[in-house]
């Protein structure tokens, strides 16, 4: 299963996507039981999300509020 995943965990509150692979909590979480199709679907929205998150600056995460392990 395919997968954005890179290990950097830390969800974007100015976005609501995760810094490091650009999801939401929601599909984060229902991941694994989406079809092959809604992974395909909700992968080529991601590198439009995380450009987007790469043009505001600073990016400021919750991580130094309340770090969430994914």
């Amino acid at each position: 299963m395919q997968t954005p995943c890179i290990h950097v965990c830390s969800m974007v509150s100015a976005t609501g996507f995760c810094a490091g692979c650009g999801r939401t909590l929601e599909e984060i979480d229902g991941w694994m039981t989406y079809t092959d199709a809604e992974r395909g679907g909700i992968m080529a929205l991601l590198p439009a999300r995380l450009a987007a998150a790469a043009t505001r600056s600073p990016m400021k995460t919750n991580f130094a509020e309340r770090p969430e392990r994914l």
